[in-house]
This record gives structure tokens, sequence and C-alpha cells, in this order.
């Protein structure tokens, strides 16, 4: 599963979904047009990102099926353990998940 690391994202929520449709769909899409199941990683965010990042996974996953595309938010231990779960999920696509700090 390729892991795509999204940062420089601003703290305003409409903002960064901007932000992340310029600048990251692109290569998200690259990588899942070429066959790799992708996890997206995201920095930590309160719950106003929360809506924006769970339409743009299950719209990426609608689109790319069946090839797999998860979002993650948050860093360390807990995200590497939430990327392992994943890596072993086939079924898990379309989805946002924010691993604990």
């Amino acid at each position: 599963m390729k892991r795509i690391e999204v940062d420089g994202l601003p703290p305003e929520p409409l903002a960064a979904a901007g932000l992340f449709h310029q600048n990251w769909l692109d290569p998200i899409e690259r990588a899942l047009g070429e066959g790799q199941d992708v996890l997206v990683i995201l920095e930590a965010a309160d719950h106003t990102h929360e809506e924006w990042r769970k339409a743009a996974s299950a719209m990426l996953a609608r689109k790319h099926a069946p090839r797999r595309v998860n979002l993650v938010a948050g860093r360390g231990p807990s995200l590497d353990s939430t990327a392992d779960y994943l890596a072993q999920a086939p079924g898990v696509t379309g989805q946002y998940f924010r691993a604990a700090t």
C-alpha cells in the first residue's frame, strides 16, 4: 500500500480542503490509476475538518474501485498500527480514520 503524506494544509477547513484538492489529488489519483492501493496520511485536525476528509476518501474510493484508498490523520505508533491494520484489511476502503495521539 502506497503511503502519501500530505503536509502544509492550513488550519481553516475550507482552505485546507481547497489546497488538498489542488495539490494532492493528482498524486493520489495517479497512484490509484497505476494500480496501487493508497493510504493518505494527514496532520491531525479538529472536528471541523472531518466532513471534507470523509467526502474526499469516499469519492476517491468510488471512482477508483477496486483499488483501495483511506485517509488517516495522526502521527506516531497509533498511525503505524492503523496503517498495519489497513494493509491487512482488503475490504476497508473509502474511510477516514483519526489515529490516537
